[in-house]
């Protein structure tokens, strides 16, 4: 039998890691949980934005990397931005965009570090070096109205 103390550890441990669940660019927030590298580990915060038109749930991975994900007023992830020391898992932030990414041969230059792809339906900006990256993802045709995508970060 537990004391009431380990009950206690038990229950906030279980709030702690209990949030709302994160969807992939595109995908409907509550519908499909984006684990950042380890679930279990990750710290996900809400933070409604006036006026109302779009939340940010915000991701740290166990490595220490930040996600911020942005949905609109339905539910829906319109753009992803990450900053911190190791690169998230692409696949898991871009869902279903992610095949767009990888196929798109980018004819500018670009080191390992750097990665950039713009189109009508898809933009995805990513860089940075050891301990340092950055990026942001977004669906142009998605952005609420009134939103500008410089003042995501």
């Amino acid at each position: 039998m537990l004391s009431k103390f380990s009950r206690i550890c038990l229950t906030l441990t279980a709030l702690a890691l209990a949030g709302p669940a994160c969807a992939a660019l595109g995908g409907v927030v509550g519908a499909a949980a984006l684990p950042a590298q380890s679930s279990t580990q990750a710290r996900v915060a809400p933070r409604p934005v006036a006026p109302s038109s779009y939340t940010t749930h915000e991701v740290t991975t166990p490595a220490g990397t930040v996600v911020r994900q942005f949905a609109a007023a339905d539910g829906r992830v319109f753009a992803v931005t990450w900053s911190g020391p190791a690169m998230p898992d692409l696949r898991q932030l871009l869902g279903t965009h992610f095949g767009d990414f990888t196929d798109t041969r980018d004819s500018s230059p670009r080191s390992h570090a750097r990665r950039n792809l713009e189109n009508a339906d898809l933009v995805v900006q990513s860089g940075g070096r050891m301990r340092a990256f950055s990026g942001r993802a977004y669906l142009p045709s998605k952005l609420p109205t009134g939103v500008l995508i410089d003042e995501l970060r």
